[in-house]
């Protein structure tokens, strides 16, 4: 559209029109299947691209499949692609989901979580965000926000307005996302239904959140951080325990009920 046609319009009207169609545009793209997939699939490439895949032979999947294929197992049933567990190397633990069914697990996340009710948590918490398609909807959200900025820089003639995509370096550095605490408390309950249909305790990610805040370790795991506080996720996640006796009356709270992850430290 040239810019002597447009003159013909009230900027009143054109603006809003050209905004629409584009944000219209973009919200198709996002809701399509092959989206999620695309997404996930640019993020594999740029992590292995940087050596930070972990080959899997490493005894760490030893530890980490039996856990991860019980998750699976209940998660599969509830998203478009089946999810996949995948190990990197990071100097913090950490862990982050990916549209597309993968999930992202640190070295220094399975060396520092002891029981495999806990690591079984940070998998539900995880494979939650990526049900809700959590993360989707904060790139269209940012997305969107970025492309009407853009589009009125256009129209009011900067010459800096530009229509670009996201680069994949931004999908890959996801995990810096960060969630409202309404998307994160969904997942954290999300999370806990879907470790007690997998008949794995559900107070594992209590546990974990009472470690992280003892921990000296340096860091702390993204999933928790830029969150609700602690003692607000644990309380929400006592009373949907307790408002939900039928699904989570039989698991326990003490360490009677938590099973070692056997694995080197080091």
């Amino acid at each position: 559209m040239h810019v002597n046609r447009m003159s013909r319009f009230s900027p009143y009207v054109v603006v809003p029109l050209v905004v629409f169609a584009i944000l219209s545009r973009m919200a198709v793209v996002a809701h399509a299947e092959d989206s999620e997939r695309r997404i996930g699939a640019d993020v594999y490439r740029e992590l292995q691209a940087k050596g930070e895949i972990i080959d899997q032979s490493s005894p760490l999947y030893t530890a980490l499949r039996p856990t991860a294929r019980r998750i699976a197992n209940v998660a599969n049933r509830q998203y478009e692609y089946p999810f996949r567990f995948v190990l990197v190397r990071q100097k913090q633990p950490n862990a982050f989901a990916v549209p597309g069914g993968n999930v992202y697990i640190s070295d220094s996340l399975m060396r520092f979580v002891r029981y495999r009710e806990a690591l079984a948590a940070v998998l539900c918490h995880e494979t939650a965000h990526t049900i809700h398609h959590d993360v989707t909807n904060l790139i269209r959200k940012n997305q969107n926000t970025n492309l009407a900025a853009r589009a009125l820089a256009i129209l009011l003639g900067s010459k800096s307005g530009s229509l670009t995509d996201y680069g994949i370096g931004v999908l890959a550095n996801l995990q810096s996302l960060s969630f409202s605490r309404d998307v994160e408390r969904t997942a954290d309950l999300k999370g806990a239904d879907t470790c007690a249909e997998a008949n794995s305790n559900p107070w594992g990610l209590v546990k974990l959140i009472e470690a992280f805040g003892k921990s000296n370790a340096g860091g702390k795991l993204e999933m928790l951080s830029d969150h609700p506080r602690d003692d607000h996720r644990i309380s929400d996640l006592e009373a949907h325990f307790r408002n939900h006796p039928e699904r989570f009356t039989r698991f326990k709270r003490d360490s009677a009920w938590s099973t070692p992850l056997n694995i080197s430290r080091r």
